[in-house]
């Protein structure tokens, strides 16, 4: 076979060009992101997106920044050219979103590309027309202070490329994600958002975080938040934590922005979800919204090209110190959710603030883009079926003379469960809470507890003020067992029981090295394990919370977790240990003495989380008396 004789080509600028494009511009979304992201570095307080046909026809961004001087338009489409940094020092103390400068020469090559920017004292703008790298007008215009780009046809000028974007519906999903990521990344700046000339987002900037979440999100999850404000020696956090039953299947609702920008890390997701370990069901995941500031030198933005992967110093204290954050501010706050009879979700309590007079959220207007509403005579937007609120969710027309007295009862509301108009009220209502904590399971309310009974010999309902309480004994018992043990191993005082007639137990020699080196955890729980010959083991004691349910299968399975701990020996005794609480707790369809349930939740008091069993599922619930009486129809 004859040799190919290869030979090296100096790339002319367009095919360069064009390559560099593919890295930057990958799809709609990708214009969009860099373009918003050069009006925030911009200084702009107002930012406009209109897109068409998913923005691969159309794509329009205005800003109200500081502009470009016309004598630097030509100068900010070469390769390369950025007004963020200047030397390579600078890559490690980067203040902006963007800094390659690669954006507008990249976006140039691809598409037509229209430019009209001014800056303040000039009394004319610039236009600018660049269309696959080629300029075709250079002019003065008349303007307003800031930048617009027009973007007409993506991938114009490579087809091949133009075959792999999604639908115009899917590329204008991704841009809607998008914008919504950097409108919560910057509640202080006002974002507009258009598709096909209909607007989907307006946000005011006003930095009312919780209108901004009811906004994007929705009435359902902006009344389930937690407040976060936390400090450390190594970053502050604030926002908010969702409450556990606002939970999801995925990873999706997990937003976090490092130095107000929006990133994914690995560390950080891993932080969010150990800390809500044990306050939410497994392989459920948490909706959060948390900004997180530190020290720039810290962090590493240049990991990607996208630069949405972080890279940071000191992981492990930011890992355990993001974990006692969330933990601690979880632990604030009552965890007994409050149930609806006949429906799996949180009541309504009270008629959302923004509910007559913003507009719908923004998953509500995109699916009415679809199925546009239909306006009555007087003008209001008539709600399909599916979208129409319950009857939980309106308030009473009329109240009963007899019935006025328990009103006050459904009106009171922690500020988590309330859109506030102004962020004053939210700080109000804080301090408010702090001065009266009302929580049923507290030592000051223990007395004014009034057992009912048992009911299906698994449930207890208890009456406290204007609130019906279902505990769940075995979940309760469960987690008071598994509490108690985790107490007991951090405070070093595990008790140990006996076993009559010990369980001896046959290793393999993985095993047997498994054992040996993880020994002195094992008698740190309480095991109390010696060698009985070959590979015979002899367990003679265990923790005596677990008494009951001692076996050498249950010995064998907490090794085989070991196997594949790595340095996370603690996590799978704890683990392990959550299940065999489980095994040890008094089982449903077991009727208990009164005296038993007095016992129980006496001991639910002394517990950090008392809300939720090992595994996540709620021990307590509740009913609100306003809720029964309107399914007796005594509040119509």
């Amino acid at each position: 076979m004859d040799k190919v004789k290869r030979v090296i080509h100096v790339l002319d600028k367009d095919t360069i060009d064009r390559i560099s494009a593919g890295e930057v511009v990958e799809r709609p979304a990708s214009i969009v992101k860099e373009l918003i992201e050069n009006a925030i570095d911009a200084g702009a307080s107002a930012v406009t997106v209109e897109i068409k046909e998913g923005g691969i026809s159309f794509i329009r961004i205005t800003d109200n920044g500081s502009g470009i001087p016309k004598d630097q338009v030509r100068l900010a489409f070469c390769r390369h050219a950025t007004s963020k940094i200047k030397s390579a020092g600078d890559l490690f103390d980067i203040s902006s979103l963007g800094f390659r400068g690669e954006a507008l020469s990249s976006i140039s090559a691809v598409a037509q590309v229209e430019l009209i920017t001014k800056i303040s004292g000039d009394l004319t703008g610039t236009r600018y027309v660049i269309e696959g790298g080629d300029e075709k007008s250079f002019e003065e215009i008349g303007a307003p202070n800031g930048t617009t780009f027009l973007i007409r046809n993506l991938f114009y000028n490579t087809p091949a490329r133009a075959k792999f974007l999604k639908s115009a519906t899917g590329e204008a999903n991704t841009v809607s994600a998008y914008v919504e990521q950097m409108a919560l990344s910057n509640p202080g700046i006002s974002f507009k958002y258009m598709v096909n000339g209909q607007t989907r987002l307006h946000t005011s900037g006003s930095q009312n975080l919780r209108e901004l979440v009811y906004h994007i999100y929705g009435r359902e999850i902006s009344k389930e938040l937690i407040e976060v404000n936390a400090s450390s020696d190594l970053m502050n956090v604030h926002g908010f934590l969702g409450k556990p039953m606002i939970s999801r299947g995925n990873r999706n609702f997990e937003d976090y922005y490092v130095n107000g920008r929006y990133v994914k890390s690995r560390l950080l997701s891993k932080a969010i979800e150990d800390g809500y370990q044990g306050f939410m069901m497994q392989h459920k995941y948490p909706f959060t919204l948390l900004y997180i500031e530190m020290d720039k030198s810290k962090v590493d933005v240049n990991v990607h090209p996208a630069k949405m992967e972080l890279r940071f110093s000191n992981q492990e204290e930011i890992y355990d110190q993001l974990v006692k954050m969330i933990k601690d501010t979880l632990k604030k706050r009552e965890g007994i959710p409050e149930v609806e009879p006949g429906k799996d979700k949180q009541i309504k309590k009270e008629k959302q603030p923004f509910e007559n007079d913003v507009p719908e959220p923004f998953e509500t207007r995109r699916r009415s883009s679809i199925h546009p509403p239909e306006i009555s005579e007087r003008g209001v937007e008539k709600r399909p079926d599916t979208e129409k609120q319950s009857d939980t969710e309106k308030q009473p027309d009329t109240v009963n003379e007899d019935e006025k007295g328990y009103f006050p009862a459904h009106i009171q509301q922690s500020e988590e469960q309330h859109v506030p108009d102004q962020q004053t009220d939210n700080q109000d209502r804080d301090g408010q809470l702090e001065m009266f904590d009302n929580r049923m399971l507290s030592r000051e309310a223990r007395s004014s507890h009034k057992i009912i009974g048992q009911i299906f010999d698994t449930y207890w309902l208890v009456q406290y003020n204007d609130s019906l309480y279902i505990i769940d004994q075995h979940a309760a018992h469960e987690k008071v067992l598994y509490e108690r043990m985790m107490k007991e191993f951090q405070d070093k005082r595990i008790i140990s029981q006996y076993l009559n007639p010990p369980i001896v137990v046959t290793l393999t020699n993985q095993e047997e090295d498994l054992l040996q080196s993880h020994m002195d955890v094992f008698e740190s729980f309480g095991f109390e394990i010696t060698p009985f010959g070959g590979r015979d083991y002899q367990i003679s004691a265990m923790p005596d919370n677990l008494y009951g349910v001692a076996s050498s299968e249950i010995f064998v399975e907490i090794l085989d977790h070991l196997e594949d701990s790595g340095n996370k020996t603690l996590d799978v005794f704890t683990g392990k240990l959550a299940s065999m609480s489980c095994k040890a707790a008094v089982k449903g369809n077991h009727k208990l003495s009164l005296p038993e349930v007095d016992a129980l939740i006496d001991e639910l008091l002394t517990l950090d989380n008392p809300y939720h069993c090992p595994h996540g599922r709620p021990t307590i619930i509740s009913m609100s008396r306003y809720e029964l009486e309107k399914k007796f129809k005594r509040i119509v």
